[in-house]
């Protein structure tokens, strides 16, 4: 137990071993030397900023975060909130921004914000309190950031900080990305320089109109409540637009089509700003570009489809030579199209745009959706530049590279910088080692071809006789669990190792293999996604006799969570227990963007949101169900787990209710409580399957 326990905690104190590792490169105009974050060593939270000098590998540190900062942060409850969003855990440096030239990062740690001078290494700060998303302008002379929902710019020259736009009240923000950007489009940012540094197109949100919903601690009743403007589905959305405002004090209001979503905006030299949108019902993609003389928009591309248009991050774009880069649905696939040419061929899911200069850095998925990998256009047409099988995460330019390679042959990622695709430099990584090698056996089941993963106990001999099956699927939109990448089946095979047979799918509405898999869940969340893994479960089995069918269980977190709770409720047959950790139960309490694009306006389509609603079924638990919900999360509250509960008590049906005091949607990061949440969760287990198998 003890080296069990070694794990559980490590997992936790190294935030799933991902600390040490290296993080948000920018590349030098010049190519002579690139930025990143990355802490001391698998254990530190703290990330600092380095730079790495490509002609001699030589690494230098140029923000020391814990010298900067030697206790705890402090974060204003906007920066808390684009964390929250962003999934990011880590500490210290968190990210950063650079005028054009490299000669100036801007920063905020603890709410404070700094600036670098990146020759020097001199490190200034300009403002002591409440900082989010600053960022230099391109020339370096100015630096705008947002504090108390306004935007303010700071004169380098003069050190005059001044609101640029703001002020307007608690419900009226400027430069902030609002909820549904930060957790449904991928928008984290709110405001963008123009290439001259002279003014900025900045959002402004408005959440009179949006429900209020509230988040309270229980286990503190002296500590006030958190009111939250939470945008749930068919109801009113924080409503969005744009203005330009020059450092001159002048403001000109961009043109208000008829959209409800900001997906995306892009703003460079090569040509006008751009902005993608979407309709309430996301059944178009329109990219306009903007005249910031007088906020006038005009037309360029529209994406449309009869469910939904997929967002594909990075996009739209201009090369350097003023070509339109986008990415549009053809022949299957998910085709990156430069100046209305597809340049990527049927088969290759492209699956986010990374850079766009020149030529195009991206990455995609070909025949196989259980890798990716990182290509670059050129003048002879696509390549590919990452060499070997696994999970590459790309950074950089087309011509300067940064690979972070995931692999099954090692944990942690190796990272190579290439020029023009040919191997220049390795960056450090400095993981720590979980001491668990996955050994996954890689699946291809039953008449769709679902891509699963089986893990057996380390050392497992077929007289060791038969094991019980656990699932550990997310199965819903916008991720994958079948990935060749060892950290992506840590905690799997530790879960093998406590004596399952662990069964990892990947079903319809996945992403990696195309637009006609991702919606074929449209209207079906549950049926689709619930009858994959049901299919996948005896088309494992009947290869593999030591599966034991009279012992399954089914585990998972968020849509994970949904899908496990669904399992028990809707196939007792198949599933004898099922541990659902903050699941969606109703989907009219979740918010807008997502929820309607699977299942439509709740007024306008009622049965489709009972019929992939726990709460109706659940008079039908004749399972073990577990429910575990942080009271803390803000996007998925805790009011779901509530209501099933509530439901399941008035229909007499028995269940256990695990209340996680403090916690939010990312899972708990203290070491005890993470610890001590998975053996809670095994122990249960084998006694329900235990039980059933009785």
């Amino acid at each position: 137990m003890t080296d069990e326990l070694s794990f559980l905690r490590q997992q936790a104190r190294t935030q799933r071993f991902t600390l040490g590792t290296p993080r948000e490169f920018r590349v030098a105009p010049d190519g002579a030397r690139l930025l990143f974050l990355r802490s001391e060593s698998g254990t530190d939270r703290r990330n600092s900023l380095w730079e790495f000098d490509l002609a001699t590998g030589t690494e230098t540190k140029v923000v020391d975060a814990a010298e900067l900062l030697p206790g705890e942060e402090e974060l204003p409850p906007e920066e808390r909130a684009r964390r929250e969003r962003m999934r990011e855990s880590a500490g210290g440096v968190v990210g950063y921004a650079v005028d054009d030239e490299f000669r100036l990062a801007a920063f905020s740690l603890s709410g404070k914000l700094y600036t670098v001078d990146l020759a020097s290494r001199e490190v200034s700060e300009l403002v002591d309190t409440s900082v989010v998303d600053p960022r230099p302008n391109p020339p370096g002379t100015h630096i705008a950031y947002v504090r108390d929902r306004a935007l303010r710019v700071i004169d380098l020259a003069t050190r005059e900080d001044t609101v640029l736009a703001g002020e307007d009240g608690e419900d009226i923000a400027w430069g902030l990305a609002e909820f549904i950007a930060a957790e449904e489009l991928g928008r984290a940012r709110g405001y963008w320089w123009s290439p001259d540094g002279q003014s900025l197109l900045v959002e402004r949100t408005d959440r009179t109109g949006v429900p209020r919903w509230t988040i309270s601690d229980p286990a503190h009743p002296e500590s006030g409540a958190n009111t939250v403007a939470y945008p749930a589905a068919g109801t009113t959305n924080v409503d969005v637009s744009l203005s330009f405002f020059g450092l001159d004090g002048t403001r000109v209001d961009v043109e208000r089509g008829d959209w409800e979503y900001l997906v995306a905006v892009h703003w460079t030299a090569a040509g006008p700003p751009l902005l993608a949108v979407q309709p309430r019902d996301q059944r178009e993609l329109a990219i306009y570009a903007v005249d910031p003389a007088d906020g006038s928009t005009k037309l360029l591309h529209t994406e449309t489809d009869p469910h939904w248009v997929e967002i594909v991050p990075g996009v739209p774009a201009w090369t350097a030579d003023g070509r339109l880069v986008h990415v549009s649905a053809a022949d299957g696939s998910y085709r990156l199209v430069i100046d209305g040419d597809p340049v990527t061929g049927p088969g290759l899911q492209v699956r986010s745009v990374l850079h766009v200069g020149a030529e195009v850095l991206f990455s995609a998925s070909a025949e196989d959706p259980t890798q990716i990998h990182v290509y670059r256009t050129g003048p002879d047409g696509v390549t590919r530049l990452s060499g070997t099988d696994g999970v590459h995460v790309g950074a950089g330019t087309a011509e300067i590279t940064v690979l972070s390679s995931w692999s099954l042959r090692r944990s942690g990622p190796e990272v190579s910088v290439l020029r023009d695709g040919r191997p220049l430099a390795n960056v450090e990584s400095y993981p720590v080692d979980p001491g668990l090698e996955p050994d996954p056996e890689w699946l291809t089941v039953g008449e769709r071809g679902l891509r699963a993963a089986l893990l057996l106990p380390t050392g497992y001999r077929p007289e060791d006789g038969k094991l019980p099956v656990l699932l550990d699927p997310y199965g819903g939109p916008h991720a994958q669990r079948v990935l060749q990448s060892r950290n992506a089946f840590l905690t799997s095979q530790w879960l093998a190792d406590q004596g399952f047979a662990v069964l990892v799918a990947d079903g319809r509405g996945t992403p990696g293999r195309g637009p006609a898999w991702e919606k074929e869940i449209v209207r079906e969340l549950a049926e689709v996604t619930l009858t994959d893994q049901v299919d996948a479960l005896p088309a494992v089995a009947a290869d593999h006799p030591e599966l034991d069918l009279s012992r399954v269980a089914i585990r998972g977190w968020s849509y994970g969570g949904y899908l496990s709770a669904l399992a028990v409720l809707r196939r007792p047959d198949v599933f004898h227990a099922a541990v659902a950790g903050a699941p969606v139960t109703d989907w009219s309490l979740y918010d807008t963007h997502y929820t309607e694009r699977y299942l439509g306006v709740p007024d306008e389509e009622p049965e489709s949101y009972e019929r992939n609603s726990l709460i109706a079924s659940a008079p039908e638990l004749r399972r073990a169900l577990l429910i575990v919900h942080g009271l803390a999360d803000d996007n998925v509250f805790v009011a779901h787990a509530l209501r099933l509960s509530s439901a399941l008590l008035a229909a007499g049906r028995p269940h256990v209710f695990l209340p996680l005091v403090g916690a939010t949607h990312m899972t708990p990061q203290a070491e005890e409580v993470a610890e001590n949440l998975m053996k809670v969760q095994v122990d249960w287990i084998n006694r329900e399957l235990e039980a059933a198998a009785r």
